[in-house]
């Protein structure tokens, strides 16, 4: 499945989801036994209900984007297709760089820093599992250190 027919997609549910709601309003319109007080009451409280589950699904609906476009840009890089100094050039005792990175981000250990040469990606993946940041952006604070 490509990404066009994903977005297209995450674009029918949403559609799906704001059609049920309006037909949940309208079934509640013309069905409403109460007096008018009493409707406006049940109308307020089926419209919050349904502006919470609509505010779900679209911050689900932005995460599951996020992640593909994360996922697709870590495909790029990895074909080679990435922009320029996005390759890991480090500068200096990686002792002094490994107590850098300990001290700005206090959740790595000895074991998430180890590096040997050669072994890069496994840092940089390693980093990223951990700090939750792109391959582009980890490659960017390392060489940055």
């Amino acid at each position: 499945m490509s990404y066009h027919e994903e977005d297209n997609n995450a674009g029918k549910i949403l559609l799906a989801a704001l059609a049920g709601a309006g037909a949940g309003i309208i079934a509640g319109i013309l069905l409403a036994p109460d007096k008018g007080s009493a409707t406006r009451e049940n109308w307020k409280g089926a419209a919050s209900k349904y502006s919470g589950q609509l505010g779900e699904q679209a911050t689900k609906l932005g995460s599951d984007l996020e992640a593909k476009f994360k996922e697709y840009a870590g495909k790029l890089e990895d074909l080679g297709v990435s922009l320029p100094g996005s390759s890991l050039k480090l500068k200096g005792n990686w002792d002094e760089i490994k107590g850098k990175l300990k001290q700005q981000y206090a959740q790595l250990t000895d074991e998430d820093l180890t590096y040997t040469e050669g072994k890069g990606d496994e840092l940089i993946g390693k980093l990223q599992d951990k700090l939750g940041k792109g391959k582009a952006e980890i490659t960017k604070l390392l060489n940055d250190l």
